[in-house]
């Protein structure tokens, strides 16, 4: 069993960056010369160097997914530019929520979690927990294994205390497995 003191090792999976060109970007140029494809109000479009998935938006702003570190992001937005015809210059952006994930390094009682925490809900289709801790404002994923996953953070540290916070009170109602 993990000690009181030892606290979740906390990876960040993904964090969205929000690109705004000065020039918007066409999204019909972006399926003309890249191949990308639409997907509803979205087009999409895939690049190998660096690797990211990039989610162009109706006002010509894009998203870059599947970085973790900004600096990946801005080369993948610039490589994006570049192959469009556009240039890099007066390019902002915006952090958007990370996707972050530790592990308890123990099994979870996930049947007996919602009766201790109301904040808990059964997931049948992902067979995890889906927790809302309005205390970090983070929605948390919780699995059988140990692991958690957040979906929408704003920042790293908040999934940290929020890993330390969770750890306590399920050890505190006794819902890890000893194994």
């Amino acid at each position: 069993m993990m000690s009181v003191s030892e606290a979740p090792d906390v990876q960040v999976e993904n964090q969205l960056i929000r690109f705004i060109p000065a020039t918007p970007v066409d999204p019909e140029k972006a399926i003309d010369l890249l191949g990308a494809t639409r997907s509803g109000d979205y087009v999409i479009n895939s690049l190998e160097h660096p690797k990211a998935t990039i989610l162009i938006d109706f006002k010509g702003r894009f998203v870059i997914h599947g970085t973790i570190k900004q600096q990946a992001a801005r080369a993948a937005a610039r490589e994006f530019l570049l192959r469009l015809g556009y240039s890099d210059e007066g390019l902002t952006s915006e952090k958007g929520p990370v996707v972050a994930s530790f592990s308890f390094k123990n099994r979870i009682d996930l049947n007996r979690v919602p009766i201790y925490l109301k904040e808990a809900t059964l997931d049948s289709k992902l067979d995890c927990l889906r927790v809302l801790d309005s205390r970090h404002n983070l929605e948390l994923l919780f699995f059988a294994n140990g692991k958690v996953i957040s979906t929408n953070a704003r920042h790293a540290n908040m999934v940290a205390m929020a890993a330390i916070h969770w750890r306590d009170r399920l050890q505190d109602n006794g819902l890890f497995i000893e194994e």
